[in-house]
């Protein structure tokens, strides 16, 4: 029996009618063709024409089912891959990257309006877990511990117990992950960031506990952060130490805060930056520690018998030198004694030992991966001394404190290992019970990855007094890392500052905005006041006081 049938508009008048087959035809006055398909001749009718509006029906023809659905996608679900090749959706994922908190977005999206008229806003497509949870998480954990103060950690602790203490750091981050993702799985995700997701599923009590223990630990975290940058910025200033980084850390304290207070738009410019930055320095860590293996950097560190010499006002790690066959005293010479001559009186230790020069990082095939092994504590104030180094005491040595010697340093913290800020999620997620857990417990396993490989690898490569020279006075401020960097120093100087400089906006950004929210709930009364902020919500009282906390 046919299948396909043909519906044409008929007149009134005379028709005839004829049977083929079992299937019965009305013929007006058209012609009918060879396969018995009646064929209607062009006349004035209702419509524009198309058979599409003459015909009682939707779909006239096949034909016209093909003309209607011609250069559209009818189907239901099509994965993104078909559509978009890989490469131009992870740029244009990239090219929407942002490391601001959804709150935040909502701040600069109110900015936009109020600045103009208002406009039609696309919205930034929906971020996995990779773009959206893991790049985020690397961004914030990846800074200043691990360009300035592991190589100090693992000369101090010895490679296996820095290996234990990261292991401890980790353990304390990952339990914290998991328990955030039994969080996260439990139910719906509410909007507004890690404080929300505790205390909307925990209850406002707790939630407002661990809330303000958060807030103070990401606005202490933001004081580390400028230290830092303000710390690379003065290598080379002797007194970098002193009132230099007070003065200075202000001034950048202050900047980064005003920064956040025009607009959280311009942290999220700089978001791509930051992260390209910190994941470059991680790749120029790996590949000087592999170079170091056939062609160690040329890094002198200057030793007085056992004891390391500050190399910062001289530049020869020599008593005296021959110069046109006369036998002339050094700057070192100076420090030492009261006067150039030869004949001058000199502290004791100094005319009893000889000077030596040693490579600070003589590769990972020279073996001071045993000397590293252990630990070397001691008080502070202590002169760094190399092991199996042939010395001779001196009887008094109450002026010790005042020859340029490097001294040992304890003020590290184990608490400063475990500044990670956890639910580093940006934008919208697309499956945020999903991208949270899997992205964050990556994220740390992967950093983790990261600490363990460069705490073995630094006890490798790099002498031990310089290891345990905590702000690198041996060898004039430069950055340990930066040496051992390839293919070249600038790009760990430049990497660190920038990850530092950005982790200290990020916290300045997200600080205020989690004692605004907790502020809001009204958990805590007298912080109602830190719940205003400027007619599009931005936390200008929270802010205020997260800058005054951070430059205490």
């Amino acid at each position: 029996m046919p299948t396909n049938f043909t519906v044409v508009p008929v007149r009134d008048g005379p028709r005839k009618t004829r049977r083929v087959g079992s299937v019965a035809e009305e013929e007006d006055e058209e012609d009918v063709d060879d396969n018995n398909v009646l064929r209607e001749t062009r006349e004035d009718t209702p419509g524009d024409g198309t058979p599409k509006e003459c015909s009682p029906f939707i779909n006239n023809t096949d034909n016209d089912k093909a003309n209607s659905y011609d250069g559209k996608n009818m189907a239901l679900f099509e994965e993104e891959m078909d559509s978009n090749p890989m490469v131009s959706s992870l740029l244009n994922k990239l090219a929407n990257y942002t490391n601001l908190t959804q709150g935040a977005q909502e701040h600069e999206e109110a900015d936009e309006e109020e600045a103009g008229p208002k406009k039609q806003t696309v919205k930034s497509p929906e971020m996995g877990t990779f773009m959206g949870v893991y790049l985020p998480c690397l961004q914030n954990i990846l800074g200043v511990i691990l360009f300035l103060r592991l190589t100090w950690i693992v000369g101090t602790a010895g490679i296996l117990e820095s290996l234990a203490i990261v292991g401890m750091c980790c353990s304390c981050t990952m339990l914290t992950a998991i328990s955030m993702s039994a969080i996260a799985t439990n139910g719906v995700v509410p909007a507004g960031g890690s404080y929300y997701m505790i205390s909307r599923s925990l209850g406002p009590e707790f939630g407002g506990a661990v809330g303000l223990c958060f807030y103070l630990g990401t606005t202490f975290a933001g004081s580390m952060y400028i230290l830092g940058t303000i710390e690379i910025l003065l290598e080379d200033e002797v007194v970098a130490l002193h009132n230099n980084m007070r003065v200075y850390g202000t001034c950048c304290l202050a900047l980064m805060a005003l920064v956040v207070f025009v607009g959280v738009k311009y942290v999220n410019k700089l978001a791509l930056v930051f992260l390209a930055c910190v994941i470059l320095s991680i790749l120029a860590i790996y590949a000087g520690v592999i170079k170091t293996a056939f062609e160690p950097p040329d890094f002198p560190v200057c030793l007085l018998g056992n004891r390391t010499l500050q190399n910062q006002n001289f530049d020869k790690c020599l008593k005296t030198e021959v110069v046109d066959n006369v036998t002339v005293t050094t700057k070192l010479w100076q420090l030492f004694c009261d006067g150039p001559e030869l004949n001058a009186t000199c502290d004791e230790y100094f005319d009893l030992n000889n000077v030596t020069m040693i490579q600070g990082i003589p590769g990972l095939t020279s073996g001071v991966i045993s000397d590293n092994m252990w630990s070397d504590y001691g008080p502070l104030g202590m002169l760094v001394e190399k092991k199996g180094q042939p010395a001779v005491l001196a009887a008094d040595s109450s002026r010790d404190v005042y020859l340029p010697y490097v001294v040992n340093d304890i003020a590290s913290f184990f608490t400063l290992l475990v500044g990670i800020y956890f639910p580093s999620v940006t934008g919208d997620l697309r499956d945020a019970q999903k991208s949270i857990p899997i992205g964050t417990i990556l994220a740390i396993a992967t950093t983790s990855f990261i600490y363990f490989t460069t705490v073995v690898l630094f006890g490798a490569c790099i002498e031990s007094v310089l290891l345990r020279d905590k702000f690198g006075d041996s060898v004039k401020g430069n950055l340990v890392i930066g040496t051992l960097s390839w293919p070249s120093p600038w790009v760990i100087v430049i990497g660190s500052f920038f990850s530092c400089c950005g982790a200290g906006l990020q916290s300045l950004t997200g600080a205020p905005r989690l004692l605004q929210a907790i502020a809001r709930d009204g958990i805590v009364p007298f912080l109602a006041v830190f719940g205003h902020g400027k007619a599009n919500g931005e936390p200008t009282w929270a802010l205020l006081l997260t800058a005054g906390i951070c430059s205490s």
